[in-house]
Order: C-alpha cells, then structure tokens, then sequence
C-alpha cells in the first residue's frame, strides 16, 4: 500500500527535477521500494552518474510534529557524517532544494533481502559506534522542533510532542506514557552528553555487498542524544539486551566497551516505549488503519514495556 505521504512521480518529473541541477539529463529511473514517507527513485544521468532521488511529502500531506524539514535534516547528517565519521558509508549531497534531494547511489542490497546478515549486522554496530562519538551543540532535533540542554527534559518533549500526535489523529494508546521521562528523569540524566544518532537502522536502511557493509541511508530522522537509542531499530520488536550474542550489540560493544547495566536496560525499555509509540503514532498518515492487525500487535508490544517499567 502507497503512503499518502509519497508523492506519485515518473521518470518525466525527475528528469525535470534534476537535470538542471545536475547539469545531465536522465537515461533511465525507476522508484525504489521499502520506505514508508517520502517517493526515492534511482536515476542514471546521460553522463554516466548513477544518482538516487528523494522527493519529500506534498504540501497536502499530513505529517508528524517531528517530521518537519526532514530533507533539510538527511543532507544535513550526510554532511556531518562524511565529515566526522568517514568510517561509515553514507551517500554524498549532490543537491538539495526545499523537498527534495539528490545523492550519490551506493553499491549494495538492503540487508531485507539477505538470508544470513550477520557479518554485516557486526560491521553496522562498529560503523554506529563510530558514529556516536561525534557529539551535537543540544539533546534532540535540528529546527523547531523539541531539543533542549538536558536528555530527561529533551526525552519528556518527545514523547509529548508524539503523544499529540496521537490525539490528532485519535489514536488509542495505554495510560502511563506521559510521565515517563519524569518518573526515569534521574536516569536519563546520566547521559549527559549529545550523541549523534541515526535512529531508524532497521535492515531496510542498511546496505550490504559482498558481505560486507556498502551504506548506511535515509539519516532524515536522526537526533542528539543518549546512544542506546539507536539500539532499538536494529532489533525491531525484540529486547536487544536480552540477546548479549546479537551480531550489533557485539560489534558496538567491541569498539566501546559497552556493558549493559540495569540502568542501561530500564533506559532501553523506555527507548522501545518511544519507538513503539511513533510507530502507532504514525500509523494513520500513512493510510494505515487504528485498529488494525499492525496497531494491535503494536499495543501489546508497549504495554509489555510500561508494565515491566
């Protein structure tokens, strides 16, 4: 099913787009599958570049609090990232305009289509790592929306800014999430400095070719913040913590030194918490129905976590 938040485009509209830009014309394109919010489409200009293109929701299109300027947000990660961590693949920035973008096109497959990951699932813990030492002038997002000094205060705006998102659309979610950050402020405090993150490393943003990692993609959702929340996407609907084998986890803790204490582990409830809320927070703008098999499954899920909290 199409998002409501992906614009319906051919090869006329990118060729339009970008050739002036790119100073070529476009040969051939075709759109690539797997996201959920904004049109991608790989494209091979009349100059030999092979380049991928990103096209942001329409102006009619209903989004989230935090998904404001979100093209603006992934050409600034590149940016940071090819210059502060050259370890980790990421596309370079060819060209940004207000909705839309244009990157080099890495080598690879998304990690969704390969029987056995876990060498690349390793490497992705050790590019991540790497990743986290850059550090951000504030906890949270660019722009206008929630950031701040400090991670509880920073952590609270987030779920609240999601929680509102919710009530916008009339999504029903169990009690006990609007106070979380408050209850766990002592906590959360702990982290008191911004790391980079990338957020959403589920396998369709990680890239692999000859089974080593090729690219890390779609950086439009990253943050400053308490590193263990990029712990959570790479295990999706599962408690990395209680897999101390999992391939990520070990690749990160072989760079850091990271051990998973009992703080660390409430942290990472309350990360899933906040996944798992965006998750069901967004499921109507993206035409998936409250109710449904996805939304149920998703509620069991974050009762789980609020009870054992």
């Amino acid at each position: 099913m199409r998002s409501p938040t992906q614009r319906n485009l051919d090869i006329c509209t990118i060729d339009g787009l970008i050739a002036g830009s790119m100073g070529a014309s476009v040969t051939d394109a075709a759109e690539l599958s797997g996201g959920g919010f904004a049109a991608v489409w790989r494209a091979s200009l009349a100059d030999g570049r092979n380049v991928v293109v990103k096209v942001g929701p329409p102006p009619s299109a209903r989004l989230l609090r935090y998904e404001r300027g979100l093209i603006e947000a992934e050409a600034s990660y590149f940016r940071m990232v090819r210059s502060g961590a050259p370890g980790v693949p990421v596309p370079e920035v060819l060209h940004v305009a207000e909705d839309w973008i244009v990157t080099t096109l890495l080598p690879g497959t998304t990690l969704t289509g390969v029987a056995d990951g876990t060498a690349v699932r390793e490497q992705l813990g050790t590019a991540i790592a790497g990743l986290h030492r850059l550090t951000g002038p504030h906890f949270g997002y660019a722009g206008d929306r929630p950031s701040g000094t400090g991670w509880p205060a920073t952590f609270g705006a987030i779920l609240d800014a999601l929680l509102a998102d919710a009530a916008d659309w009339k999504v029903p979610l169990p009690a006990g999430i609007g106070d979380l950050a408050a209850r766990h402020a002592s906590n959360l405090a702990t982290v008191t400095r911004p790391a980079l993150l990338h957020f959403d490393l589920w396998d369709g943003n990680v890239l692999t070719e000859g089974g080593r990692l090729s690219g890390l993609v779609d950086g439009e959702r990253f943050l400053w913040g308490d590193p263990l929340l990029d712990f959570v996407s790479p295990a999706l609907r599962r408690r990395i913590e209680d897999e101390p084998d999992h391939p990520f986890l070990r690749g990160y803790a072989a760079a850091t030194g990271l051990v998973l204490d009992d703080a660390a582990r409430t942290r990472l409830a309350l990360y899933r918490v906040h996944f798992y809320l965006l998750m069901l927070a967004e499921g109507p703008s993206r035409g998936i129905p409250v109710g449904g098999e996805r939304h149920v499954r998703l509620t069991g899920l974050l009762e789980d976590e609020l009870r054992d909290l």
